[in-house]
């Protein structure tokens, strides 16, 4: 049982409770529970909340507010009971509240980084000035052998349908029952000796055989087309993404250049990091 299908079967249980009326200046500070002198706040109970899954989230507030507070109780009492933290405890808590506060010291990087001027900004710099792009529709025969694919060539010379042979011979399962069509696509998307051999290629004229690590092509370029430069809304998250990572590289690099910074472990044995034994010694 998961911690939040625990969690989900104690707001079940005490769903039925009725939620405290709250003073007009309660606070983030507001004791809401005590174990043996520990104080549990509303705000440790908003922090919790706003990390459940989105699911639980959605409960009524009343099951919510009682099951947040009864798991905050029992983890207290549980986190009492412990006397002693292994030093493997110790280590992965230090490990995540390096992670966690690593995470709130991007959070405003990553907030300023993205804004209508850095998104335009971004656009132009990949679409402004860039060339023109054709795309191709196209079609393929593929064959595990060049005599295969120089006797369906034979064929299709012969003014054999093309679609009908890709039917009954493609060992491309994909495209062979749609006639061999793989619709439209630009340069970058199919293999080089594929793409090399459509470049050259005469439109409404068979070519091949081409061979590629999938074996045998013949190609039939149907036609060919100018691509249209995506829209700034069509580009928007993958541009924020770019701009975000981008502004998280920088800031990192910033910090670390700027620290002092020693690595004495670098001479270690790396396969030290397999010997786990270490955390109990």
């Amino acid at each position: 049982m998961t911690k939040w299908t625990k969690f989900l079967a104690s707001c079940a249980v005490v769903g039925a409770m009725s939620v405290p009326a709250l003073a007009q200046d309660t606070t983030a500070d507001t004791v809401v529970a005590t174990v043996n002198g520990t104080e549990i706040t509303l705000g440790h109970m908003i922090a919790l909340r706003e990390s459940l899954p989105q699911q639980y989230q959605a409960l009524p507030d009343d099951v919510l507010f009682n099951g947040i507070l009864d798991q905050l109780i029992q983890q207290t009492a549980l986190e009492q009971s412990v006397t002693d933290i292994a030093k493997r405890d110790r280590l992965a808590l230090e490990n995540d509240r390096r992670g966690y506060i690593s995470g709130v010291a991007l959070q405003a990087v990553i907030a300023g980084a993205v804004n209508d001027e850095s998104l335009q900004a971004a656009y132009d710099a990949k679409f402004a000035n860039a060339e023109p792009q054709t795309e191709y529709n196209a079609a393929h025969i593929l064959v595990d052998s060049e005599e295969k694919a120089a006797e369906l060539k034979a064929q299709l010379d012969g003014g054999a349908d093309f679609a009908e042979l890709a039917r009954a011979n493609s060992t491309d399962v994909g495209s062979g029952a749609n006639g061999g069509d793989l619709g439209w696509f630009g340069l970058g998307m199919m293999v080089k000796p594929f793409e090399d051999a459509v470049i050259a290629a005469e439109v409404g004229k068979v070519a091949g055989p081409v061979q590629s690590d999938f074996g045998y092509h013949l190609i039939l370029v149907k036609e060919t087309r100018i691509a249209a430069a995506p829209t700034l809304d069509e580009m928007r998250d993958q541009l924020a993404a770019e701009i975000e990572r981008a502004a998280v590289d920088a800031h990192i690099k910033s910090l670390t250049d700027a620290a002092d910074v020693s690595r004495p472990g670098e001479g270690l044995d790396p396969t030290l990091l397999r010997d786990a034994t270490l955390l109990d010694k």
